[in-house]
């Protein structure tokens, strides 16, 4: 039975952007599923109690000098959205399998790449619209069903199953039930679709048994 790689994204991740990539080529070198899942990662930060990066000001300077040098790097143009947070819900409606079907990842792909490596504005439904008919999708048919109550119902759907499933922020991965977090963990999601995984698990079961020493809490000045 071929592997299943879970993608959990939301459109405000430029690492989640970084992660897509990369993510189709690795799954076709080791003939695993790819499967992606849009969720609100807003609603992850309130459920785990976090803070986004674009909410700390110096953290997002550094995310936007990490993402310039990273794109330089990997030969692909950076330049973020035009407005940076946004509001993700049409877009991440946009790309559930219930409104998109079988242009789920063209879907995906268009956004990510206006979004990310173009400054498009995705809080705009004529600027949604007009990325969609670009790369040959109906853009007025898609904005219409990611309109409907069962494209909300599915996005807080997938949404809760993320959260069920421990994922607490994007890009995220499952695979064979083990959760990855962050656009630097494909290399060891490549080590385990390849069957070199060196976790030793009972070492870590051992190391999240050990007590903690003090709760930040109780740390005062």
């Amino acid at each position: 039975m071929s592997a299943c790689l879970h993608f959990y994204f939301d459109f405000l991740s430029p690492y989640a952007y970084f992660s897509w990539r990369r993510l189709q080529p690795l799954c076709d070198r080791y003939g695993a599923e790819l499967r992606a899942h849009p969720v609100v990662f807003g609603k992850l930060l309130d459920h785990w109690g976090q803070r986004g990066p674009a909410e700390v000001p110096p953290k997002k300077a550094l995310l936007y000098r990490y993402c310039y040098r990273y794109a330089a790097r990997q030969g692909f143009a950076f330049n973020p959205p035009s407005c940076h947070p946004f509001n993700p819900l049409p877009t991440l409606r946009l790309a559930l399998a219930e409104v998109s079907g079988t242009q789920q990842f063209a879907v995906i792909d268009s956004l990510f790449e206006a979004g990310w490596s173009q400054g498009a504005d995705l809080s705009c439904s004529d600027s949604l619209k007009a990325i969609l008919d670009h790369a040959g999708l109906d853009g007025s048919a898609l904005l219409g069903a990611a309109c409907s109550d069962n494209a909300k119902a599915a996005l807080r759907r997938e949404t809760e199953q993320a959260i069920a499933r421990g994922v607490f922020g994007v890009p995220a991965f499952v695979l064979d039930d083990e959760l990855f977090w962050g656009n630097d963990q494909l290399d060891h999601i490549e080590l385990c679709l390849r069957g070199d995984d060196p976790l030793d698990r009972a070492a870590i079961d051992e190391m999240l048994a050990r007590p903690r020493g003090i709760d930040r809490k109780a740390i005062s000045g």
